[in-house]
């Protein structure tokens, strides 16, 4: 378990951690796995969404803004975008993404079901995933 995650969500019921052979350490089996935590209150579902849409934003991002400072770092007015892509990655989670990630939990919630942390995961990064696909799609260009 995380304890990081634990320490933010004290709520959260998630299963116990298995231990680890000092032989099989090394091996695949051993990569960190999202537990199978069980997200039961409003703000705990609105919570792990968020913080995967944020998280995941912030990683399909930071690449654009490091090509973009590589490419555009000689031009005079240019060399500000990676600036303004960086802004784009924080603000659009904080903006929007506290919006859809409170109305995913809220629907969840009015339903009476239970999120487990790997949903929070999919529709976190499902959220971040449609900003991008959207933005290389040039959908909103054309209305």
């Amino acid at each position: 378990m995380y304890p990081w995650i634990v320490a933010v969500v004290p709520n959260t019921y998630c299963s116990k951690q298995k231990k680890v052979s000092p032989e099989s350490q090394h091996s695949v089996s051993h990569v960190p796995q999202i537990e199978r935590c069980v997200l039961l209150a409003l703000a705990e579902m609105w919570y792990g969404v968020f913080l995967w849409a944020a998280v995941s934003s912030i990683i399909f991002h930071l690449p654009a803004a490091l090509i973009s400072l590589a490419t555009l770092r000689q031009h005079k007015i240019a060399r500000f975008t990676p600036i303004a892509i960086l802004l784009m990655g924080i603000l659009g989670p904080v903006c929007g993404g506290v919006l859809t990630s409170a109305a995913i939990a809220g629907v969840y919630k009015a339903a009476g079901k239970t999120m487990m942390s790997f949903e929070a995961f999919v529709f976190g990064v499902g959220q971040s995933f449609c900003v991008v696909l959207i933005s290389f799609l040039r959908i909103l260009a054309t209305l």
